[in-house]
């Protein structure tokens, strides 16, 4: 059991980031925590933990982050994504087309 997940994570590391984000959610609730905490919410794989999640958004974006938060909901996982003050979300909005 744990050389299946060791070998699972091993694979999600190597794995290209765009693969691991899905897209990014687009509602009034992510807006509202756009806009007031610097934070952003992306559908990701339902393997993916908060270290892998972290630096695929990173490497996409070239953005820091400072903490990711996850759930499972409807058997999709969503991952809330803090950015640092040095990059505002909204920026990454744009560049991902939501504003």
């Amino acid at each position: 059991m744990r050389l299946k997940l060791w070998k699972k994570k091993n694979c999600l590391d190597k794995m290209d980031p765009h693969k691991i984000i899905k897209y990014p959610l687009s509602t009034e609730k992510s807006l509202r925590l756009m806009e007031s905490q610097n934070k952003l919410i992306f559908v990701v794989d339902i393997d993916a933990d908060k270290d892998v999640i972290k630096k695929s958004i990173e490497e996409m974006f070239k953005a820091k982050v400072k903490n990711v938060r996850t759930y499972v909901q409807y058997g999709e996982k969503r991952a809330y994504v803090k950015f640092s003050n040095e990059t505002p979300a909204i920026d990454i909005a744009t560049q991902l087309g939501l504003m």
